[in-house]
């Protein structure tokens, strides 16, 4: 997708900013000291499907995804995660989803900051077929973030400071305008709640502002619960957003274009933007399970 959530099984995650976690150590005795967390942290996981803003990533297949982290006492971190995706979800040619990201985190008792920067790039996908104006090279995204935290809550901001994903403007007819999407954002209020005995439930609303997009405007929501065994986390959720993806709308000559209308492939054949003829709802509501383990 340009500047953007599940049903079988494959998925996961080394280390996204937003999912790096450090166990409490336990209690030692008072006269020692805590021992510090971890540096260099990982996790992996399969899931049913990829959703990303609550908009379909793998055309609803599966999806492995992996990444790292590395925290500094200081509170500054860097880290990559990567995860296969569908060329269909606004990647031609491309297959893969590589993030890199830094920031500074830090936490005020029950307070938490969470400042910093992501790049979202897709290498082997071609961009200059997305639309008039959109630049050559592979799909890309770039975005600043800025998040608070209380307990089990948190809210984060994301600013684009480029195309979203490469995509230039689009009219109400599907037509390209070469308008920038520059300056779209996306606002995360999340909440991941401990019920004890390796049990969890969490939550997640977001709202995406799609610049000089027609119908990009979006609310996508979450609701999930997780056990951990043995360090292995099963999780079962359920995803649904409001997103335009009528396909039947889609449909020459177009009055209401939907922008997640997502075709199962997409290419740069001869320069040109070529669809498959298989089309679904990116933005429909869909459970997900999953099976991911920290390091």
């Amino acid at each position: 997708m340009k500047k953007t959530i599940l049903a079988t099984l494959l998925v996961a995650a080394f280390a996204a900013p937003a999912m790096a976690q450090t166990g409490a150590p336990a209690e030692a005795p008072a006269a020692a000291e805590a021992a510090p967390a971890p540096a260099l942290t990982g996790n992996l996981g399969i899931f049913s499907s990829y959703r990303f803003r609550g908009i379909a990533q793998t055309y609803n297949d599966p999806a492995l995804q992996g990444g790292i982290d590395y925290a500094h006492s200081s509170g500054f971190y860097v880290g990559n995660w990567n995860s296969n995706v569908s060329s269909g979800a606004g990647f031609p040619d491309g297959n893969l989803e590589m993030d890199f990201y830094g920031g500074y985190k830090q936490a005020f008792g029950d307070f938490g900051l969470d400042v910093g920067a992501i790049y979202y790039y897709y290498p082997g996908s071609e961009a200059r077929v997305l639309g008039t104006n959109a630049k050559s090279g592979s799909v890309y995204n770039a975005e600043i973030y800025i998040g608070g935290s209380w307990k089990f809550m948190s809210l984060k901001y994301y600013y684009g400071l480029d195309n979203y994903f490469s995509l230039v403007g689009v009219d109400s007819t599907g037509t390209f305008t070469g308008k920038n999407t520059k300056g779209s954002s996306y606002l995360d209020l999340a909440a991941n709640y401990d019920l004890g005995d390796g049990w969890g439930i969490n939550g997640h609303v977001g709202s995406l502002n799609l610049q000089n997009v027609h119908n990009g405007n979006y609310t996508d929501w979450k609701i999930g619960v997780t056990k951990d065994i043995s360090g292995w986390v099963i999780g079962a959720s359920y995803i649904d957003t409001n997103a335009n993806g009528n396909c039947s709308n889609n449909v020459l000559p177009i009055s209401n274009y939907q922008p997640y209308c997502f075709s199962s492939s997409n290419s740069s054949s001869n320069g040109a933007l070529q669809t498959s003829s298989s089309f679904k709802n990116a933005g429909n509501g869909i459970a997900v399970v999953s099976v991911s383990k920290s390091f």
